[in-house]
């Protein structure tokens, strides 16, 4: 009986963890000299995420980026990692939102906005984000992008059942 109900739990847990991945939408293309990673995380914006925002908590998003090249018979070499953190302090008294990106510990944008659709992508929105120079990968080779994305406050969780959502996309480097 104990083994039917560790069963049931590893079925539940695999089913949450599959339908998460499938929300992490990622696209990893050869851009110029380097490699540059889109992502959106299609229901990370839940009712929850807002409720943390409109309270006035600060509600960040951080993506953590590996690429790695697939090695067969051995553990997979990681090539580059990055993290990104999306960042919302949202002012109930001007009613705007301060909103920041920070690539690898730096800020990298800021900007000041009242547009709720302006938040909701750029917390769950990654567009043409360099990630390594080309010169560093084989060509012929197989690398993938693995994504892990969090949010916080931990009160919030991404999709209503898990602390963060991971996916990966695969690829083929052709220079």
């Amino acid at each position: 009986m104990k083994r039917i109900g560790l069963l049931v739990v590893a079925l539940l847990l695999s089913g949450a963890v599959g339908r998460a991945a499938e929300t992490l939408r990622i696209v990893p293309i050869s851009a110029d000299d380097r490699v540059v990673v889109s992502v959106e995380l299609a229901d990370g914006y839940t009712d929850e995420v807002k409720q943390a925002i409109a309270s006035g908590l600060r509600t960040t998003f951080t993506y953590t980026i590996d690429l790695r090249m697939l090695v067969p018979g051995w553990v997979d070499r990681t090539v580059a990692t990055s993290t990104v953190s999306l960042s919302d302090q949202y002012d109930n008294l001007t009613r705007r939102h301060t909103l920041q990106r920070v690539i690898d510990g730096r800020i990298d944008d800021t900007i000041v906005t009242d547009d709720d659709v302006t938040v909701r992508q750029w917390l769950t929105t990654l567009t043409r984000l360099p990630i390594v120079r080309t010169t560093r990968l084989d060509a012929g080779r197989d690398y993938y992008v693995r994504i892990s994305a969090q949010a916080r406050p931990r009160g919030s969780s991404l999709l209503g059942f898990a602390a963060s959502v991971t996916g990966q996309a695969k690829f083929t480097f052709i220079p």
